[in-house]
């Protein structure tokens, strides 16, 4: 190899599977101009991932331009197709995997896991470039032809489980709405009691009654908002007031807190426990913050004179359950669960909910 035409990084070694492998650290500037990017360089048969989804693109960039001092990136995985050497900087036996990677000038470099983030630091670096010194951890494999790329990225991605939207809430600390939601649960007796703050579908034997989702949800519903938007203090008082009055309402919840009723049963017997009814309380608070600010939370308190039962078939079936009993939440459910609540409360339907009752009474 010719040493002055090649990349040269300090790097350590490791072994897995019978093979070596190098994790180096790499300047983020380097990290747009080595790594292959177009589809249309790579045959599809030796591509590692699906052709990227660009629209993730700028939710990652802003997230590192917004959080410099802050942001945390998972390393890149990545093949080498060309010449490589690797020389150690001591033949001690305790350091003999530390020392340099030199890879030919020519070789080429295909990403196996992490080609949004490596997008995303590219257009980051547009917007910052003094984030280009900064590094990113590097997990290099020897892929002469690059063979074995599809492979590496089904092996990568063989046990990779997805968080849950609750876990994520749980573990975000800079969206404002997720802390709010997980302030109210704290401050609140039952919330704090019976908050699943992990999953987002109860199982019919949890000892929780609802979801940090679905709380969330809710909270983003009322507001109007979505991660990432900022709330006035006015409006973070409001969220707190608005779950104060509902926990107080909610009968077949008081009777949980009170050890009157199972969650068990409050699932199999009542909508209320149920993330399809919760979410469409959010709707009915919009309304009411938007056009009965001074009163909104006499009308929450008459939600306490609504028959919630699954038997309640008149009111329920086809809005918050399927004819075979099963609740589904979808848009358009938790948009008529929310019309009969609104319908009880004597509270007029928006343009937009008409057009779903519509559909919903023909049968459409």
């Amino acid at each position: 190899m010719n040493y002055g035409f090649s990349y040269t990084f300090p790097a350590l070694r490791g072994m897995q599977g019978g093979k070596e492998y190098y994790v180096v650290m790499c300047p983020l500037r380097l990290i747009p101009k080595i790594f292959l990017f177009d589809e249309e360089e790579i045959p599809p048969e030796y591509r590692a991932q699906r052709i990227i989804n660009r629209i993730r693109i700028p939710e990652i960039t802003n997230y590192i331009v917004e959080n410099p001092n802050d942001y945390v990136f998972s390393s890149l995985t990545a093949s080498i197709d060309g010449d490589i050497e690797f020389h150690p900087f001591s033949n001690d036996q305790f350091f003999h995997d530390l020392g340099q990677l030199r890879i030919s000038l020519d070789s080429k470099f295909l990403i196996n896991d992490g080609q949004h983030r490596r997008a995303a630091i590219e257009e980051a670096i547009k917007v910052a470039p003094e984030l280009g010194d900064e590094t990113i951890s590097v997990v290099f494999y020897h892929d002469q032809g690059l063979k074995n790329s599809q492979q590496i990225f089904s092996d990568l991605n063989r046990h990779a489980v997805n968080t849950t939207s609750s876990i994520g809430i749980l573990y975000d600390h800079r969206d404002r709405l997720a802390l709010v939601t997980k302030q109210i649960v704290t401050e609140n007796e039952l919330l704090s009691r019976y908050t699943d703050k992990e999953k987002v579908n109860l199982s019919k034997n949890s000892p929780k009654i609802i979801a940090l989702n679905h709380i969330f949800n809710t909270n983003s519903r009322i507001l109007g908002k979505v991660k990432g938007d900022s709330l006035s203090e006015d409006e973070e008082a409001f969220l707190r007031k608005f779950w104060q009055v509902l926990c107080d309402t909610i009968v077949e919840w008081k009777m949980v807190f009170n050890k009157e009723l199972n969650p068990r049963d409050l699932r199999v017997n009542y909508i209320v426990g149920h993330g399809v009814f919760i979410e469409s309380v959010g709707l009915v608070g919009k309304y009411l913050r938007e056009h009965h600010l001074a009163d909104w939370d006499t009308y929450i308190e008459k939600l306490s004179d609504i028959d919630y039962s699954r038997n309640n078939t008149k009111d329920w079936l086809g809005r918050a359950f399927t004819a075979n009993g099963r609740i589904q939440k979808t848009k358009d459910t938790v948009t008529l669960t929310s019309n009969k609540l609104k319908m009880k409360l004597g509270l007029p339907l928006t343009e937009t909910e008409q057009k779903v009752e519509e559909k919903f009474q023909l049968g459409v």
